[in-house]
């Protein structure tokens, strides 16, 4: 999963991207679709038993890149360059112990959607914040 959302596209060079910005592409759904894709991998670093505070750092890899692409073409080219999906395999692969006890299923996924749920109308909500401010800076030039 964190290859296709993040490297799996040559664009010349050695440079690879992924499916996550080109989703990001999409006006209005696609920061949010993109993140919500990148939760998928928090959620198996949960029933893999990481521990929370790692659990907190993929979270925040997701919102740093979800917040960022809000912000039409300089967000998208940021979650190319920012990679989140390969920064939370890459802290799955530190920090797995296959002796550490898997979570149960059931409490993983009501928490899971839980703060899935939280975290996709809080980018909503700054997504539509955003759309005012660039509507009201907008609004001003074409005023003067």
């Amino acid at each position: 999963m964190a290859w296709v959302l993040d490297r799996s596209i040559p664009i010349g060079g050695g440079r690879r991207i992924g499916l996550d910005p080109l989703i990001g592409l999409v006006p209005g759904v696609g920061d949010w679709l993109g993140a919500a894709l990148s939760c998928w991998l928090v959620y198996e670093a949960v029933l893999l038993g990481l521990p929370t505070r790692v659990l907190l750092r993929m979270g925040g890899n997701i919102l740093i890149e979800a917040a960022v692409g809000v912000v039409p073409v300089l967000g998208d080219v940021f979650d190319a360059a920012w990679q989140a999906n390969r920064r939370n395999l890459q802290l799955i692969e530190r920090h797995y112990d296959p002796r550490r006890r898997p979570r149960s299923v059931r409490g993983v996924l009501i928490a899971f959607l839980v703060v899935t749920a939280v975290f996709l109308v809080a980018l909503a909500a700054l997504g539509i914040w955003l759309l005012g401010v660039v509507w009201s800076w907008i609004d001003g030039v074409l005023l003067s």
